[in-house]
């Protein structure tokens, strides 16, 4: 939100503090300020000057002599096509320059150049005496205020409510812009009717007549465009200006164009749908509320008018609508049309029904200057929810002073209060009864909690003394869950991998990608897009789009994420399951990235064991692996089926950290080191090619008994003299006993035990 400082200038009576004084103190009095930037500079030395007489130079340029009055004769090259004599015009005295061998002292400037408006097309024109300023125009700064600091006071997406603030914080007195005398008594030639007025609390509609839709005055195009809103003429300008000044949005409609005498606001019906200002027809559903005349929709209530009635150029009698809605309906209808503008930014945030007729007020006294000679046509036509002012809040001084943690007088706290224009009365000794203005009353201040803070961000944050808590504090009770995924985040980590975080959402069209059944997905009933629709039942899906995003910018690189598995239960809530997904990209083969996946489960899960698994429909065929620790499966070691990554192999190491942790092997026992050496020996199992040499290093294992302390796979070697299908696999063995050297011969018993029971699985053995 753009805040002009001239703007609260002119409405906060005596405000002299510099710019950024002032962006200071709303700063930390008010709402986060994000900077001041100037605008406007060339208006401090512009003034009106008449073109006298005009020469081509060729081309599109021209020389132009000019009376500035203020700068005296001047003659100036100009390109603009509008460029004659007797017209009235900016000259700006930007120095002198050389064009097309014509010396040219300053230059004549168009209303874009000035920051007044957009228009490029030619130098700007008015009516005044040469050498006079720009009427209205001046320089100005804009204050920029962070919108998620005001997303709770509706009051402050206007200058007035900002200006309100000010005049509290700087004691200064603040002038109302609205003379709501404006507004006749007479019958209204036109009638409202709301349907349903929890929809649309407050409708306000007023007719106007003999209206001439030309530019704006310079002034008012000016101040619109300085706060970022683009001046298109002079009814539409009215109506953003009492936006960027109240904040109450409105809308012109062109009274010629409706149908009936009656404005309806109601919920859309099946089927209807609507051509709005953009141009685009949306299709309406009964969720959405509408603006209607007897034939149908005029405007979507609160986002958008309707482009049918917009205002023309031969429009001479408007209707001006002014009006609160349900602010989560509007909300739902921007974000399901996906039109997001400066009406409905403001009245998702629920507006003040009160402020309908003053921005209808303030409007028929800016029209006056905007468009003379047109005037007000009968009355005003007002429909409203019938509203009890809230109760007031009872605020204990004392109760007050221990929730902010320093002592305020009552006499303070009440002219703070009153300053922000709280009703505040002594009902007692040291307790206040305070009524809440119509403009806080929309969900910001509605507790005496409300009032802490009006009071405490007023006297200054930084004038509370910081001091601990006087409460008993307690260690929590350790996470024996959030310590084992610290550790395992930790050993990761050191791995070289890079841990990201992903949304524990994914759409139907990825469930169903990865093979997954969208209805044995929890869905999501308020989704912020249809690519979050459903929570997810694996991690690997988000780990793909990881994979798939990084690798157009590396080569190779390797990540990890620690989250969780959603699974639906019956009559239960969710099981979240704990998962490690860890990842290497490469535009290799994919063989090392799989045997680095393995060597990272072995160091979580020393002895971890993989075994060939039927792949899925995202596996690489040959590349899927289930993980066995402790003869119990705890994951997936796999490879991106090639279709799901292009340009490279994706490897992931899915690993189910409930069940780790569950396998989790207890407090160690003391084994003291081996005083005796032990002895090594190789032995060679000619297997066949398809076979796993786990399995065969497990049938050693069981046949080399007690004595055996460490084997270990050496090498695997097919051909001559090997059949073809057959393989020799080779490991080491080291055997050893603890009190005593092996001998040769108990070496050699162990090994012939070896040898046999092999032979007797039908093994062949290379010795």
């Amino acid at each position: 939100m753009k805040f002009s400082y001239n703007w609260l200038c002119e409405l906060v009576e005596g405000l002299a503090l510099p710019p950024k004084d002032l962006d200071r103190l709303m700063t930390m009095k008010t709402a986060e300020s994000e900077g001041v930037e100037a605008v406007g500079g060339l208006l401090e030395s512009a003034c009106a000057a008449r073109v006298l007489a005009v020469e081509p130079l060729g081309g599109h340029n021209v020389r132009a002599e000019v009376d500035t009055g203020r700068y005296g004769l001047k003659t100036v090259v100009c390109g603009a096509p509008n460029c004659r004599p007797g017209i009235i015009t900016a000259y700006v005295p930007v120095g002198r320059k050389t064009i097309q061998g014509v010396e040219s002292d300053g230059m004549l400037a168009s209303g874009a150049e000035l920051g007044i408006n957009r228009d490029h097309s030619g130098i700007i024109e008015f009516d005044a005496a040469p050498g006079e300023p720009i009427p209205g125009c001046r320089p100005d700064y804009v204050i920029e205020v962070d919108n998620k600091s005001l997303t709770h006071r509706p009051d402050l997406w206007g200058h007035f409510g900002m200006a309100r603030e000010v005049a509290a914080i700087t004691g200064k007195r603040l002038k109302d812009p609205v003379d709501a005398s404006l507004l006749p008594s007479a019958p209204s030639p036109i009638k409202v009717c709301i349907e349903d007025l929890s929809l649309a609390p407050r409708y306000s509609a007023l007719v106007i007549e003999n209206i001439k839709v030309q530019p704006s005055p310079l002034w008012l195009q000016y101040r619109l465009e300085s706060i970022g809103l683009n001046p298109i003429n002079n009814v539409v300008d009215v109506t953003n200006y009492v936006m960027a000044e109240l904040a109450q949005p409105m809308h012109a409609f062109d009274a010629d164009k409706l149908r009936g005498d009656t404005i309806f606001t109601r919920a859309a019906r099946e089927g209807e749908s609507i051509t709005l200002l953009d141009g685009a027809t949306y299709a309406l559903t009964p969720a959405d509320v509408v603006i209607a005349d007897a034939a149908g929709p005029i405007a979507l209530a609160g986002v958008m008018g309707g482009l049918e009635s917009a205002i023309s150029e031969f429009t001479t009698r408007v209707v001006l609508e002014s009006a609160t809605f349900d602010a989560p309906t509007i909300r739902k209808t921007s974000v399901r049309h996906k039109l997001r503008t400066d009406a409905s930014m403001r009245f998702e945030k629920a507006q003040d029904p009160e402020n309908t007729v003053r921005g209808l007020a303030r409007a028929v006294e800016l029209l006056a200057l905007a468009a003379p000679g047109c005037r007000v046509v009968g009355g005003l036509a007002d429909q409203r929810k019938a509203a009890s002012p809230p109760p007031p809040i009872l605020l204990p001084m004392d109760w007050l002073t221990r929730k902010l943690g320093r002592a305020v007088a009552q006499d303070e706290v009440a002219a703070i209060l009153r300053s922000l224009q709280f009703g505040v009365e002594e009902v007692s000794p040291g307790r206040l009864s305070v009524r809440v203005p119509s403009w806080r009353a929309t969900k910001d201040v509605s507790i005496k909690d409300d009032l802490v803070e009006e009071v405490g961000r007023m006297v200054g944050y930084d004038s509370i003394r910081p001091a601990p808590p006087l409460v008993p504090a307690t260690v929590p009770p350790a996470s024996p869950e959030r310590l084992f995924h610290r550790n395992v985040r930790a050993m990761v980590s050191a791995q070289g991998f890079t841990e990201v975080y992903n949304y524990s959402f994914i759409s139907e069209a990825t469930a169903r990608e990865f093979g997954l059944d969208p209805e044995a997905h929890l869905r999501v009933a308020n989704p912020i897009s249809e690519e979050q629709s459903l929570l997810r039942t694996s991690l690997i899906p988000g780990i793909r789009k990881n994979l798939a995003l990084n690798s157009r910018h590396m080569d190779s690189f390797r990540l990890f994420e620690i989250g969780r598995e959603i699974h639906p239960r019956a009559g239960e809530l969710p099981d979240e399951i704990p998962h490690l997904a860890a990842a290497i990209f490469s535009r290799d083969n994919g063989e090392a990235a799989l045997f680095e996946l393995k060597r990272l489960a072995e160091c979580l899960m020393p002895g971890a064991k993989v075994r060939p698994a039927a792949a899925r429909c995202y596996e690489h065929p040959a590349r899927a692996f289930d993980v066995f620790w402790r003869d119990e499966p705890v994951g997936r070691l796999l490879e991106l089926h090639p279709k799901m990554l292009e340009g490279g192999r994706g490897s992931i190491l899915d690993v189910d950290l409930r069940q780790m942790q569950r396998l989790q092997p207890g407090v160690p026992k003391f084994k003291p080191l081996r005083r005796f050496p032990a002895s090594a020996f190789d032995l060679s199992v000619v297997a066949g090619l398809r076979e796993l040499a786990g399995d065969i290093e497990s049938k050693l294992r069981s046949f080399a008994g007690p004595a055996l302390e460490s084997i270990e796979f050496v090498r695997q070697y097919c051909g001559p003299p090997l059949a073809e299908g057959q393989k020799s696999v080779s490991f080491r063995l080291t055997v050893a006993a603890a009190d005593h050297t092996l001998s040769s011969e108990e070496v050699a018993a162990i090994r012939a035990g070896i040898i046999d029971g092999m032979r007797r699985c039908g093994y062949e053995l290379r010795v």
